[in-house]
Formats: C-alpha cells, sequence, structure tokens
C-alpha cells in the first residue's frame, strides 16, 4: 500500500524523487545555476526585444517557467526559458493586433502563453509524448550540431566587436560578418580570448571549479581595470531591478479565438524544442527522457507563468547546455538559477552592468562546441547510411531553414522512414537445418516439392500487405510444384482489419487454384481479431495449428506418397516415414497383381 501511494504522489508530483539527493549535490546546483543566472542577463534583454515586449519581460520568464519545468519535468538539466524561435511567432502573431510594448499587447502575449500551457499539459495529460520517440538520436544530433553553429556565427559579432544587427539567416549572418570584419575591436578579441583560455585552464587544472563564471568575471575584471569600455568593449548595462509580480491575464472570447491557432503552433513548437533539448543533453549525460513528463512540465510552466508576467517560455538550447557543462547535477540548478536571477536583480545589478558582452559570447562559444557530438557523428556516418542522411538533412535544414520547420524535418523524416520500415516486413522462406532440424533461410538447401514454409516477421496492418501479398507470390514463382504452404505467424505481433481480409482473401485465391494456405503460432492479439471478424470460419479452424511441429507433422502426413516416392532430398523429419508409407504401398499393389502383370512390368 505504501509504495502505491509513493508512486502515485511520485508520479503527480516528480521532484520528490530528485529532491532528497541534493543535499548531496547542492554545490555542484548552486554554482552551475549561479552561471546560468549570469548568461541569461542579456539573452533575456535580448529575447524579449525580439518578441515586442518590455527587456523586464524576458528576465521574468528566465525565472518562474524554470523553476517550475525544473520541478514537473524529466529532464535534470534542461533549463526553460525566453527562446529566439518562440520570442520570433510571439512578435509576428500579436504585432498585427496590437502594438509592440503596449499594455493591450502584453494583456494579448500573456494570455497567449496561457493557452499555450494548456494545450501542452492536455497533450501531456493525453499521454502523447510518446510522439517525441519516433524522433530518432540522428535527428536529435543534427538538430543539435546545427544549433550550435547558428549559436556560434550569432555570437561571432559580440567576439570582434562589431556592431551591426544579426541577420535572420545563417548565409545572411556570415556575410555580414565578412563585409563588416575590417571594423574589428581588438579590445574586445582580446577579452574574449582573455575568456576563452580562463574557461580552457580551469577545466584542465580544476575540472571541478565553475570555469565558466571564472572566466566571465576575469573578462569583466579585465575590462574594467584597463578602461576597455571605454574603447568600444560593449558591457550588459543597466538591468531593471524588478521581480514578476502576480497578475491574472485579461480573458477575452474574441482575443481566446483568434490566439487558438498561434497558441497551438507556439505550444507544438515549444514541446518540440524542449524534448529535443533535452534529449540531446540527455545522451551526454545518460539520462532517460520522459516525454510525457516533459510535455506535462512545459505545460505547467507556462500555465504558472501567465500568472507572473512571464511570456511563452521552452527548453533553452544555450542556458541547458551551460548548465549542463557547468557541473549541474539536478533540476535545483534551474532553480538556484531563477533565485540567482531575482537576487541579482534586486542587490547586485550594478556590478552585473560590468559584464563583457564579449565574455559572455566567448563563453557560449564553449558551451556551442561542447553541444555537438563528435564520437556519434563518426560512428553514425562509419555504420548507418540511411540514419547519415537522416542526420544530415536535419543539420542542413536547422542552418538554411527557419529553426522550427528544421525540427518539424527531422522529425517527418523519422516517422516516414519508421512507416517505410515497418511497413515492409520481412516475408522469409524456412527450410529445416540438415544437422540440428531448426528452421533456416538458405536458398542452397532443398525444399519440398510440395510444401513450403514462410515465416512474416513484422506487423500486418494496411500499409504493410501488398508488399507481404507481392513476396509471397515471388517466392512461390520459385516454386511452382508446392500446392500447400504454412505462414509461420510467430514473430506477428500486432495486426489489423486490412490485415484480416487480406489473409482471408489469399486463402480464397490459393484455394481456387487448387492450393492452399495454412496457419501456425498465431498471437493472441491476431488470433482475438481473426476470431471477431469471422476470418476463422473462412480459413477453417482445421487450418491453424498452436505449432509448427504439429502443423508439419500433420500437412506432411497428408502429402502425395508418390511424389515423396520419387523426391531425392529428405526434407523433414516425416519424409521417411512417408517414403516407407510409399514404399509399402508399392509392394501391396504389386502382390494383389495378377501374376501376368507382375511378370509384364
Amino acid at each position: 500500500m505504501k509504495s502505491e501511494m509513493k508512486h502515485t504522489l511520485t508520479s503527480i508530483f516528480p521532484f520528490l524523487k530528485w529532491i532528497p539527493g541534493v543535499r548531496k549535490t547542492w554545490k555542484d546546483d548552486l554554482f552551475a545555476g549561479l552561471t546560468g543566472a549570469v548568461v541569461v542577463l542579456p539573452q533575456g534583454v535580448a529575447f524579449a526585444m525580439i518578441a515586442g515586449m518590455p527587456p523586464e519581460y524576458g528576465l521574468y520568464s528566465a525565472m518562474i517557467p524554470a523553476v517550475i519545468a525544473a520541478l514537473f519535468g524529466s529532464s535534470k538539466h534542461l533549463i526553460s526559458g525566453p527562446t529566439t524561435a518562440i520570442s520570433l511567432v510571439i512578435f509576428a502573431s500579436i504585432s498585427a493586433m496590437a502594438e509592440p510594448g503596449s499594455n493591450h499587447y502584453i494583456e494579448l502575449v500573456l494570455l497567449l502563453t496561457l493557452m499555450t500551457g494548456v494545450f501542452q499539459f492536455i497533450l501531456g495529460a493525453a499521454r502523447l509524448g510518446g510522439l517525441i520517440n519516433f524522433v530518432s538520436h540522428s535527428v536529435v544530433i543534427g538538430f543539435t550540431t546545427g544549433a550550435a553553429i547558428l549559436i556560434a556565427s550569432s555570437q561571432l559579432k559580440h567576439l570582434f566587436g562589431l556592431q551591426y544587427k544579426n541577420a535572420a539567416e545563417f548565409t545572411d549572418n556570415i556575410a555580414l560578418l565578412i563585409k563588416n570584419i575590417h571594423d574589428i575591436n581588438i579590445y574586445s578579441l582580446a577579452t574574449a580570448v582573455v575568456t576563452l583560455f580562463i574557461v580552457l585552464f580551469v577545466r584542465k587544472f580544476r575540472p571541478k571549479w565553475p570555469s565558466m563564471l571564472f572566466a566571465m568575471v576575469g573578462g569583466a575584471v579585465l575590462t574594467v581595470s584597463m578602461g576597455w569600455q571605454e574603447k568600444g568593449v560593449k558591457v550588459v548595462g543597466a538591468l531593471p531591478s524588478a521581480i514578476p509580480h502576480f497578475g491574472l491575464p485579461t480573458f477575452s472570447m474574441e482575443s481566446m479565438r483568434v490566439l487558438s491557432t498561434p497558441a497551438m503552433a507556439i505550444a507544438m513548437l515549444g514541446l518540440m524544442e524542449a524534448v529535443s533539448i533535452a534529449r540531446s543533453v540527455a545522451l551526454k549525460s545518460g539520462q532517460k527522457i520522459d516525454g510525457n513528463q516533459e510535455f506535462i512540465g512545459q505545460g505547467l510552466s507556462n500555465i504558472v507563468g501567465s500568472f507572473f508576467s512571464s511570456y511563452a517560455a521552452s527548453g533553452s538550447f544555450t542556458r541547458s547546455g551551460v548548465n549542463f557543462s557547468a557541473g549541474a547535477k539536478s533540476p535545483a540548478a534551474a532553480i538556484f538559477a531563477a533565485a540567482w536571477l531575482m537576487a541579482i536583480l534586486t542587490f547586485v545589478v550594478s556590478y552585473a552592468a560590468y559584464l563583457p558582452i564579449a565574455a559572455m559570447a566567448s563563453v557560449i562559444l564553449v558551451v556551442a562546441y561542447n553541444l555537438i557530438d563528435f564520437h556519434h557523428i563518426k560512428s553514425t556516418f562509419r555504420l548507418s547510411k540511411q540514419d547519415a542522411a537522416v542526420m544530415t538533412v536535419t543539420f542542413l535544414s536547422t542552418l538554411f531553414l527557419e529553426l522550427e520547420f528544421a525540427i518539424y524535418v527531422g522529425a517527418l523524416l523519422s516517422i516516414g522512414l519508421y512507416l517505410n520500415k515497418t511497413a515492409r516486413p520481412k516475408v522469409l522462406p524456412r527450410i529445416p537445418e540438415i544437422h540440428n532440424r531448426q528452421l533456416v533461410t538458405d536458398p542452397f538447401l532443398p525444399q519440398c516439392p510440395q510444401l513450403g514454409l514462410i515465416m512474416i516477421d513484422g506487423d500486418l496492418y494496411f500499409a504493410a500487405m501488398s508488399h507481404v501479398e507481392e513476396n509471397i507470390a515471388r517466392l512461390q514463382s520459385f516454386s511452382p510444384t508446392q500446392h500447400t504452404m504454412l505462414i509461420i505467424c510467430s514473430s506477428i505481433n500486432q495486426i489489423d482489419l486490412a490485415g484480416v481480409e487480406t489473409l482471408v482473401h489469399m486463402v480464397d485465391e490459393h484455394r481456387r487454384n487448387n492450393k492452399d494456405i495454412y496457419f501456425c503460432g498465431i498471437k493472441a492479439p491476431m488470433m482475438s481479431l481473426m476470431e471477431r471478424s469471422g476470418a476463422i470460419e473462412e480459413i477453417r479452424s482445421d487450418h491453424i495449428f498452436e505449432s509448427k511441429e504439429h502443423a508439419i507433422e500433420t500437412l506432411v502426413s497428408n502429402l502425395d506418397t508418390g511424389v515423396c516416392s520419387e523426391c531425392p532430398h529428405r526434407v523433414f523429419w516425416e519424409c521417411d516415414a512417408k517414403k516407407a508409407d510409399a514404399r509399402s504401398h508399392e509392394t501391396e499393389t504389386c502382390i494383389h497383381l495378377p501374376q501376368s502383370t507382375v511378370l509384364q512390368s
């Protein structure tokens, strides 16, 4: 009873599973949270501006949603907050309805966030998170690699101290970098190089220390002590010292009707982003991700966040990568990050203003590099052409298409390949092996001229039946004298009504051509549907055997003894008895013939 109650509680409140372990990991989580809080300072402001919201709303979205997603999600390292893709979709959806930054605009965005969270929570409660399992590891690796390059390319202007505005397209970003490279700020580059050196130095000689935090502090000290901010090295600057405040979203049936479509789009995009990021980090940490729980966690984070001035949030590639690289051990790091961010905005906001953008760009470059799984990429290209093609298409889509569309491309490609595979179950001829008599697929072994054995390995549903029929016909064309066929069904787990109807059709067609089909090893789900559909009556119950041994013994005993006597092969164990019966029958025939007939023969 206790175990059942505990299981129920942990399924409703998943944070009960990991909270007891925080007393061992709190130091690592605390430092990782501080690093993440520092990194999100400029990000939150920038994303809010992209979404058409006041700067402080981007920071609000990095606090409350991150805490709720950590408490109710399944990933140890996923950090939720504002993202580029969702910010862009929000601006595109709401800017036509209200003036960006206005009170009405903010009201619509918060209502949109609430609706997004409700959609996500419903999908999770309906246990549709398993759909994410159709996205293969190769898609995640391709998407992660492409996103890492996009993240790195977006930071290059800060690295070199250039002043142009980042373009939406990857190629345009690179073109802008090349075009403006002559305006490089040597002091910004020096700050970035020193920061990068500190990261690598600390990682090599003190791997347990928060290298990214030390690096950013070192970059800030260098910039301030040398007075480089006066020579063009950009710093974070003054930040709002406010914390999220509670308030109800403004409800309107007309607004809800208009916002329903963008809310669903943002819900799907956010879920795809969050689970893809969680899985990509899990590949490195070795953790297993529960898609349903992530759906619920993301939904609750947006529902609760909408009451605390947060706009739609999802998993952040950069912050999740920083969190993992900084040594986070549990979701408590996300909670610490939110607490650190509140503390910074409340007490030390003036010091945070001196953090150089170039130093943070250098740290983000390290994060982007760590997101690329070189080992998995190499092994994929070496072992599987299909997975390599999927990974390459996803990677190129991430670079050259819109980010959210790249995720959809990878997911659809994975699902398409899966469906193509399941629609082509193996249809194999089976023959007893000479020595141990186990059934094998070997084209060089002799076959019985009357009885053919075929095994179907895979599920039988509407998309697979054409393939199955074609391959059975092809195998039968190689042995046209086989008038009896035994289909071994032990590897068929599922069948739909179209599959049952096709089997019945095959039986009827064979009987019209003076042939027959028998079945063995049918599993309970398949047998249940065949019984309820009336297929058993049409096939006839005496044509269905529980085991292949019993089926072969019965069918061989009913074969034409005349053909068996002339067959030079001993395909089945039962062939000896069959040939003996044939010889006995010939002898008896000779004994009863007239003497003159015997002499004439």
